[in-house]
């Protein structure tokens, strides 16, 4: 971690964070082209609802694994493996016990929940099957996140990549079984993403056992006020970034669905398709934070500046190619999902102004993950609930009255272009922080 040059590192371990974090975008991506299949508008709009709720889920699972992960990672760069191993614990029993609250709440307040959500009343009775079922799944859904985030922070990230996966390729093979051969529909779908993450949740676990990983135990439990502080100071970011990105789609969903079934349809299917691209960016950014914790708890920070620059250049070129074909192909790419002429016509125009602000998003990840792993925790909660938060919900909210659906397609490139406005000098100046360095590498580079 320390010594090995600072861009293959990255790769090494960004190949399997890519691939985990793409396999879990193909969960939703697979209840929304198999749902597609249905012929129902109001059933593609159910998945986009339910979106909604996955982004809470997500939430609880980021919070605590990044919460404990980043403490992980720079308590191991100190050699401190007995109060790692604590911490990791702490972070899987306490997600483990917030998903069992959020099933039980969302069970007992399903018709609210849902309605809350963004459901129309034509998308209500699908959205209610759907959702009654992942319900069931978030206290493993949970853990599940916290465990991929525990091995990724200890530089074991294919036994993560390893359960994922897994998971991900059952999902596929079971929803058109479900929804289509059993008869079940949407309800077809949800089963068989709850029950593939629950494999995906067991193979997680049983990674932990391997590699010399930290091990997770009851008994190692120990809910301490430095540990609990470290869990918010660490995950703060996280659940920001994805608590309120799951408002904003809730905000989204009620601004779309006033132009019908078909422009909550056409965004639920944007928003999938641009989260294939942006889990390579955020699995990228995984690989480098790693590195970024064990060499800032390393006293070698610039290590850490030159990575940050690496994964910006490597990232931004990425992302232009990326952009470049979501234009060229955007009606092909919605078709696939849900062939509805009024979708298509929706979907494509968003998906290509998404296109126009992608290539700031590797400044902005790089940039936000940085200053999360080095506990700039202030910083990087602001960056963190920008784009889907903090600047998409006023947009949503001023420029659909005035341009109507158009608002709607406009309002995340918009955001973006702000997020990326507003984190160019929060992550220069942690840069010119870290190029003066500790005395100890100052000396060394000298």
């Amino acid at each position: 971690m320390t010594e090995e040059p600072v861009g293959s590192l990255i790769c090494h371990l960004a190949v399997p964070c890519i691939v985990s974090m793409m396999i879990t975008a193909f969960y939703n991506l697979a209840d929304t082209f198999f749902v597609g299949q249905m012929n129902s508008n109001s059933a593609t709009g159910a998945v986009g609802v339910a979106f909604s709720l996955m982004a809470i889920i997500q939430a609880i699972g980021f919070f605590f694994g990044h919460g404990a992960g980043n403490y992980i990672s720079r308590e191991l760069g100190r050699q401190n493996r007995e109060g790692s191993t604590e911490m990791a614990s702490n972070g899987f029993f306490l997600a483990l016990g917030a998903g069992l609250v959020l099933m039980l709440l969302g069970q007992l307040f399903l018709t609210p929940l849902v309605r809350l959500l963004g459901s129309t009343e034509t998308i209500l009775p699908y959205a209610k099957s759907y959702v009654r079922i992942i319900l069931i799944g978030a206290p493993w859904m949970t853990a599940s996140l916290v465990l991929n985030n525990l091995l990724r922070f200890q530089g074991s990230a294919i036994y993560g990549m390893v359960g994922i996966t897994s998971g991900a390729v059952l999902n596929i093979a079971l929803d058109p079984l479900l929804i289509f051969y059993f008869d079940m529909g949407i309800s077809g779908a949800a089963i068989a993403t709850i029950f593939s993450q629950f494999v995906g949740f067991c193979l997680l676990l049983f990674g932990c056992t391997r590699g010399g990983n930290l091990p997770i135990r009851l008994s190692r439990v120990h809910l301490t006020p430095e540990y609990l502080r470290e869990i918010i100071r660490g995950g703060l970011p996280s659940l920001s970034r994805q608590g309120l990105a799951s408002v904003g789609s809730i905000v989204l969903n009620h601004s779309a669905g006033i132009y019908g079934d078909a422009a909550i349809a056409a965004m639920a299917v944007v928003t999938r398709a641009m989260q294939i691209a942006n889990s390579a960016l955020i699995g990228f950014g995984q690989g480098f934070q790693p590195v970024c914790g064990f060499n800032y708890g390393a006293g070698l920070w610039l290590r850490v500046r030159e990575g940050f620059w690496f994964c910006v250049k490597v990232s931004t070129g990425f992302l232009v190619a990326a952009a470049a074909v979501g234009i060229g192909l955007a009606p092909a790419v919605i078709a696939i999902f849900r062939d509805d002429p009024q979708v298509i016509e929706y979907g494509a125009l968003a998906l290509r102004l998404q296109c126009l602000s992608f290539p700031l998003s590797g400044w902005i990840v790089a940039s936000n993950m940085t200053m999360q792993t080095i506990n700039r925790t202030a910083p990087a909660t602001f960056l963190a609930m920008a784009r889907q938060g903090i600047f998409l919900i006023p947009t949503l909210l001023i420029l659909t009255p005035l341009l109507g659906m158009l608002g709607v397609q406009m309002a995340q490139p918009l955001s973006d272009l702000l997020s990326f406005l507003a984190s160019v000098p929060l992550q220069l100046r942690v840069l010119r922080d870290l190029k003066q360095g500790p005395p100890a590498q100052n000396t060394q580079n000298s």
